[in-house]
C-alpha cells in the first residue's frame, strides 16, 4: 500500500499538472487565460483531500464503470429538425402516447435508491396521466427545453415518467447536444441572445407541433428560452399555450448571482468570466485537452455547483458531469454573455393565464430560489415550490418530486384547454 508521503506528493503531482494544463492554455490566452489558471489551481487544492486517499487510476476506473451501468440518457424517439432563421438545423424528438405501458427505462441501471423510487413512481404517475387525459381533445404536447451546457437527456426522469402517457417533445438548443452548431456564431454575424433561443423554440414547435395545445417545460437557460418566446410572440403564446412550467431559472439581475463566494470572489467572476471565456473559447484546442487531463479535479466543481447535496447517487452525480463536459469550451464562451442582459420580466405576465409551475433548489448557486420567488411574484397564481437540499440539477437530483409536480401541471393544463374549447364552441 501506498504510504502517506508518497500519497501526499501524489496528490500534490496532479494540482500541480491540473494547473499546469490550464496555465498552458493561459499563456495562449494571455491575462484571461491566467486567470483561470489561478483558478484550477485554487480548485486542485479544494480537493486535495480527495487526492490522498482515492488514486488516480482508481478514480478513472470508477468513471469508466459509471459510464458503462448508468443508463441516464438513453431514451430516444423519433427524430425530426426544425430549420433555424439563420439556417441552424435544430434536432428534435418526440415521444407519441401509446397504448402501452411505458418501457422499463431504466433497466439495467445500478440499483440506487434513486433508480428504484424511479421506476416504482412512474407507473403510478402513467395511469394517473391516462386516467386524467384519457383520448380526451385536446390533449397538450409538452415541449422540454434544457438548460446551458446541457441537452435533452438532461430531462431523462421526467421522460421515462411521461413516456407513452402524454405527447412529448425534446429538443436540443443549439450548438448543444444533437443540434448543429449555430450558423450565425461560426461566421460571426450574430452573437447569441436569449432573444434568438426564443425564435429558435418557435421554429421547433413550429415543425414538431403545428397543432393543439402546448405546456412548455424549461430549465435554467430553457426557462429563459420560454420566457423570449413570450415576449416576441404574445398571440402565439395566448393562443396556443395551455401551461408552463419554469424549473431553476431566472428572468433577469444574473449579474448579481454570487454563486456561493465571498462578496469579491463574486465581484472578480463577473469582472472575469467573459474575457476569461472568450479569451479560452479562441484556444478550445488547448484548453479541451486541459479538460480531459483534469477532468476528475472539475468533477468535483460541477458536483458542487449542480446538487444541493453530496449525498447524490454516483451515477446520476456523473450523469451531469457528462452532460456538461460535453459542450466545447467555445460554446460555453459563446452563450455566456447572452445572461447578464437577459430581462424578461415583463415578459412573464403572458404566462398569468393558464397554469403555471415555479419550481426551484433550494441550494441552488447558479440560479437561486430566489430567482424564482420573484418569478412566482409576477404569476401570482403559479404553484411555486422550492426543493430543500436540492440545487441545480434538481430535475436530476429530486426526480420523483418534480415529476409528480409536472403531471399535476398537465393535469390542469388539460383541464383548462377542455374548457377553453368549450367556451368557445
Amino acid at each position: 500500500m501506498t504510504d502517506g508521503t508518497e500519497v501526499a506528493a501524489q496528490a500534490v503531482e496532479t494540482a500541480a499538472e491540473a494547473a499546469g494544463n490550464w496555465a498552458k492554455a493561459g499563456r495562449q490566452a494571455g491575462l484571461a487565460g491566467l486567470a483561470i489558471g489561478v483558478v484550477a489551481a485554487g480548485a486542485a487544492a479544494g480537493v486535495a483531500i480527495e487526492r490522498l486517499t482515492v488514486g488516480r487510476g482508481m478514480r478513472r476506473r470508477a468513471r469508466l464503470a459509471l459510464d458503462a451501468e448508468g443508463p441516464y440518457g438513453t431514451l430516444r424517439g423519433t427524430p425530426g429538425a426544425a430549420v433555424a432563421e439563420d439556417g441552424t438545423e435544430l434536432y428534435y424528438e418526440v415521444d407519441e402516447v401509446t397504448d402501452r405501458p411505458a418501457a422499463k427505462a431504466l433497466k439495467g441501471g445500478r440499483a440506487g435508491k434513486e433508480v428504484r423510487a424511479a421506476q416504482e413512481a412512474r407507473s403510478g404517475l402513467h395511469k394517473r396521466l391516462t386516467a386524467a387525459l384519457g383520448r380526451r381533445s385536446p390533449a397538450p404536447t409538452v415541449v422540454f427545453s434544457h438548460g446551458y451546457c446541457l441537452g435533452q437527456d438532461s430531462w431523462h426522469f421526467q421522460r421515462a415518467a411521461l413516456r407513452g402517457a402524454v405527447r412529448t417533445v425534446h429538443w436540443d438548443q443549439r450548438s448543444h447536444g444533437r443540434s448543429a452548431r449555430g450558423h450565425g456564431q461560426i461566421d460571426g454575424t450574430e452573437p447569441v441572445t436569449i432573444d434568438l433561443l426564443g425564435r429558435d423554440l418557435k421554429a421547433v414547435l413550429d415543425a414538431a407541433v403545428p397543432e393543439g395545445p402546448i405546456v412548455l417545460v424549461g430549465h435554467s437557460m430553457g426557462g429563459m428560452t420560454v420566457m423570449a418566446l413570450a415576449d416576441q410572440f404574445p398571440e402565439y403564446v395566448a393562443e396556443r399555450v395551455a401551461g408552463v412550467a419554469l424549473i431553476g431559472t431566472s428572468a433577469g439581475r444574473l449579474s448579481e448571482v454570487g454563486f456561493g463566494l465571498p462578496s469579491m470572489g463574486s465581484k472578480a467572476f463577473h469582472w472575469l468570466a467573459p474575457g476569461v471565456l472568450k479569451a479560452l473559447g479562441r484556444q478550445s484546442d488547448i484548453v479541451e485537452r486541459g479538460r480531459r487531463a483534469t477532468a476528475d479535479l472539475f468533477a468535483g466543481l460541477i458536483k458542487r455547483y449542480s446538487f444541493g447535496t453530496q449525498d447524490v447517487d454516483p451515477a446520476i452525480a456523473r450523469f451531469g458531469e457528462r452532460l456538461i463536459e460535453a459542450t466545447p469550451i467555445d460554446v460555453v464562451a459563446e452563450f455566456f454573455p447572452a445572461f447578464a442582459v437577459h430581462d424578461k420580466t415583463e415578459a412573464l405576465v403572458a404566462y398569468d393565464a393558464v397554469p403555471a409551475l415555479v419550481l426551484a433548489g433550494e441550494g441552488d448557486l447558479i440560479t437561486p430560489a430566489e430567482h424564482s420567488r420573484t418569478i412566482a411574484e409576477v404569476l401570482p397564481d403559479a404553484e411555486l415550490v422550492c426543493v430543500p437540499d436540492a440545487g441545480h440539477l434538481v430535475m436530476l437530483e429530486r426526480p420523483e418530486l418534480v415529476n409528480d409536480h409536472l403531471v399535476g401541471l398537465v393535469e390542469r393544463a388539460s383541464a383548462a384547454a377542455r374548457r377553453s374549447r368549450t367556451a368557445r364552441a
